[in-house]
């Protein structure tokens, strides 16, 4: 799982959305239903590093199997430095106030499914999810393609547990 999502972010290989975004459909809970897809965002710097958003190819696989738009009612606000390698309290506060509400793509009232790639600590969607709420979000769902547990101590070149799964908010 890591190798397929270090491909599709790191080595640019676009056509891995295709493999990761049947895996986060499979992690879809059943029965649900959301009235737009939202990705989180990357700030413009890194996406324009990156080339892509692999949030944003992985929510409009979602969106288009669940029939409801993707909407950009988030952006980052702030640079900030990569999450990795650092510990929960870095996390928290490394995106601490780094996304806020895009105005022209309201979500008051509206069951949202924000979408991202991967969930470590869950600062990024627990961040994501209170501007969401702010904004009047009556649902937030979180679907990821892995959680990566972090209870291993592996060190930063070996292979961590990912799993598919989806978070519920406030779970």
């Amino acid at each position: 799982m890591r190798e397929w999502i270090h491909l599709y972010k790191y080595g640019r290989v676009k056509t891995m959305v295709g493999p990761l975004g049947a895996l986060a459909l499979a992690a879809l809970p059943r029965g649900e239903q959301w009235d737009a897809v939202v990705p989180v965002p990357l700030h413009w710097r890194r996406r324009w590093r990156r080339g892509f958003n692999q949030s944003d190819m992985l929510a409009r696989v979602v969106a288009r199997r669940c029939g409801v738009p993707v909407i950009h009612a988030l952006t980052r606000v702030r640079y900030t430095p990569t999450q990795t390698g650092l510990s929960n309290t870095g996390r928290r506060k490394n995106v601490a106030a780094a996304f806020a509400a895009v105005r022209r793509h309201p979500v008051s009232g509206r069951r949202i499914l924000l979408v991202d790639d991967v969930m470590t600590t869950g600062s990024t969607a627990a961040s994501c999810a209170a501007v969401l709420r702010r904004a009047g979000a009556t649902t937030i769902t979180l679907l990821t393609v892995a959680r990566a547990d972090r209870r291993l101590n592996a060190g930063p070149l070996e292979a961590a547990e990912l799993q598919p799964g989806s978070l519920r908010d406030g779970e």
